[in-house]
């Protein structure tokens, strides 16, 4: 049996004008998982459970954007296992060739996710956990230090309250750069937050000068890097980059992660072979092969994969 990569690719090559959509669902929003617990009941039958996910699009486009990144880039699943685990990559990526969407989606929340990220209780026999919430506290805050970064400052004044300090962030969250009409802003945002500057301490009581060090990751540069993309808005963009500079290596535009306001909703948009696609769980046809690149107007992330070294 092909593995569900091979069948999208499959399905792209062969893909007509008038049928433009993946041949099966892919990653369907929410999932039930039946169990089969205890021994023999009293009644001689097998006792069974279920667990129910709600609201799963939290989830869901990270995921597939996670497989597609792993199955394209053949030195990243081994580049990942050091940050998420040997044992869940190799799992992930069995669950995903083999379809068992609602595995893998259990196997994020019970791996990688903590307890309070979610809601979770017990209705007639059957578990539920809702997902209901922001993609970047259920998906990106828990890549295990991937995009961990550190920048050190030192201020001027010997009697400053804080004179030396260190700012460790876990995700890439850029703010639109201000008073700056033209130019490309994503690649300014991210030079500002990664870049040496000097500014006027803070601290209360001090007013003097601080050096800010070049920002770096703590574990070197990441196979991919995920922009939170929540303070922009659709106007804040002239248009996004395919390439981006990022701590001397340069990353590619991989896929983005898009939010609906009025239906409070996530769906991803990525590219494979050069083709994009747009996927929304939550779709009766949820894999669609767009005629053209998507517009990426109502942006929550960017995703960007780093290029390969010549």
């Amino acid at each position: 049996m092909k593995t569900l990569f091979q069948e999208i690719k499959a399905s792209i090559k062969n893909n007509a004008d008038q049928d433009r959509s993946f041949w099966r669902p892919v990653l369907p929003w929410g999932g039930v998982f039946t169990i089969k617990a205890g021994r023999k009941a009293v009644s001689c039958m097998p006792l069974y459970v279920e667990i129910t996910l709600k609201n799963t699009c939290t989830i869901d486009g990270f995921l597939m954007l996670l497989y597609v990144i792993l199955r394209e880039n053949n030195t990243f699943p081994r580049e990942l296992s050091l940050y998420l685990g040997r044992e869940f990559v190799d799992c992930f990526l069995h669950l995903m060739d083999t379809y068992s969407f609602t595995s893998v989606k259990l196997l994020w929340i019970w791996d990688k996710m903590e307890k309070r990220q979610y809601k979770s209780g017990i209705h007639k026999a059957t578990l539920e956990i809702d997902l209901f919430g922001n993609e970047h506290e259920n998906f990106t805050r828990n890549l295990e230090h991937l995009m961990a970064t550190i920048q050190e400052s030192y201020c001027s004044n010997s009697r400053c309250p804080l004179r030396a300090q260190e700012n460790h962030m876990q995700t890439i969250l850029i703010n639109p750069p201000h008073d700056i009409p033209d130019g490309d802003l994503i690649q300014m945002a991210v030079d500002g937050l990664f870049c040496s500057r000097i500014e006027v301490c803070e601290e209360i009581g001090c007013g003097c000068l601080r050096e800010f060090s070049q920002r770096i990751f703590c574990h070197g540069a990441p196979p991919f890097v995920i922009l939170n993309m929540e303070q922009w808005k659709s106007e804040d963009l002239a248009y996004v980059p395919y390439y981006l500079d990022l701590s001397d290596h340069k990353y590619l535009l991989e896929g983005a992660t898009l939010f609906n306001k009025e239906e409070h909703h996530y769906s991803a948009a990525f590219q494979i072979d050069g083709y994009w696609m747009h996927y929304d769980g939550l779709r009766n046809v949820n894999l669609i092969l767009l005629h053209k690149p998507p517009e990426l107007l109502l942006l929550s992330s960017l995703v960007y994969v780093r290029a390969a070294e010549k």
